[in-house]
């Protein structure tokens, strides 16, 4: 399981202590059940916005790149992983491109 990222902790905790106190005020309730009521009310909605808070996108890993092995005339391609492991073709000269999509 990857560790949470400091905007998930942020997120989770400021909802749960913003759910709790605004459940307290609403309520009004003074008893001790009531206020685990709201306590725990506010933990699970601190927990489920902490988790469906997106996940940053892994790097990936630069390909190892050795000019001595290809030929001078021949076109190399690299093949970049993507998702439900369709995978595309890349020419060399292109594969160290700066990309804004990140």
């Amino acid at each position: 399981m990857p560790r949470p990222t400091a905007a998930q902790l942020v997120y989770g905790s400021a909802t749960v202590v913003c759910t709790t106190l605004a459940l307290l005020l609403i309520s009004g309730t003074e008893s001790g059940i009531g206020v685990a009521i709201a306590a725990t009310t506010g933990l699970a909605l601190g927990l489920l916005v902490a988790v469906r808070l997106p996940q940053p996108a892994p790097q990936p890993r630069p390909a190892a790149h050795h000019p001595r092995t290809a030929s001078a005339g021949a076109a190399r391609t690299h093949h970049l992983p993507h998702a439900f492991g369709a995978q595309e073709r890349v020419p060399a000269a292109r594969q160290d491109e700066h990309s804004l999509r990140r």
